[in-house]
């Protein structure tokens, strides 16, 4: 059995017809999808600056409650240095 040539045989042109046509039907894909797509804006979501400070007093007033709970008389004593 004899491999052909495919620019002597002539069937060269049967390839780039199948690949033109792949890249058309790509291209047909890509347009579609183009065209059909929905596009969706969200609103922006906007986070508050104060919820850090907010969050700050919180633990100092649990810092306050918890003294409180502890009078200074007791035997145990917190460390004053945060490491």
């Amino acid at each position: 059995m004899k491999i052909e040539n495919p620019f002597e045989s002539g069937h060269i042109k049967n390839y780039v017809l199948a690949y033109v046509s792949v890249l058309v039907i790509m291209i047909l894909f890509f347009i579609a999808a183009t065209l059909f797509r929905e596009n969706v804006r969200y609103p922006k979501k906007e986070f508050p600056i104060r919820q850090k400070a907010q969050k700050a007093a919180h633990k100092e007033n649990q810092a306050v409650q918890l003294s409180q709970k502890h009078p200074a008389d007791s035997k145990m004593k917190m460390i004053d240095i945060k490491y």
